[in-house]
């Protein structure tokens, strides 16, 4: 059998792509049925002196958890988990001056830990305690202020998709409590 070019290179590509997919899972990675647990958020607390950053993380969060989509969000009563936690930390560090001018922050990091804890609502144990860091470099210019108005949805995103991550693929107990005990 004669195999053209074109048809290799078809073969070839078909391969490729199946083999590409091979570790692809579709759904809920820690083996739940997508939406069989709930999980509420409540309002973290803010324990840095930058404003309304609780705020653009407990959205941040609430977002990453739909577009997730293991635990269904429960906005009106409590959850089978209840999410909670405090920022600890802000930081803002120059990483790039301007050139002639070592004084001028041309390029801040940011960075944002806060301390996240799990509760199972049923037994009132906590499954998951973790501090976690959202960070982003941002170009401030000639505005220090609007250049990090604009970065903290960025660090507040990028905090939530950790957690959103760490929390969906633990391995948790069931948020029932046990009936049935020997």
């Amino acid at each position: 059998m004669k195999i053209n070019g074109i048809t290799f290179g078809v073969l070839s590509m078909c391969v490729g792509f199946w083999l590409s997919c091979a570790g692809y899972h579709i759904g809920p990675t820690n083996g739940l049925t997508a939406g069989a647990h709930s999980v509420q958020i409540q309002f973290f607390e803010n324990e840095t002196f930058e404003p309304r950053l609780a705020t653009a993380v407990n959205r941040a969060l609430r977002r990453e958890f739909q577009r997730d989509g293991t635990y269904s969000l429960e906005t009106q009563s409590e959850g089978d988990f209840v999410v909670t936690g405090k920022l600890i930390d802000f930081r803002r560090n120059g990483v790039s001056y301007k050139p002639g001018d070592v004084l001028t922050v041309q390029d801040y990091t940011m960075d944002l830990s806060a301390e996240i804890t799990v509760i199972n609502s049923a037994t009132g144990e906590e499954i998951f305690k973790e501090t976690l860091t959202g960070t982003s470099t941002v170009r401030v210019g000639n505005d220090l202020t609007a250049g990090q108005r604009q970065a903290v949805p960025i660090i507040a995103a990028k905090l939530a998709e950790q957690a959103v991550l760490r929390i969906v693929d633990g391995n948790w107990p069931d948020p029932q409590p046990d009936s049935e005990t020997p």
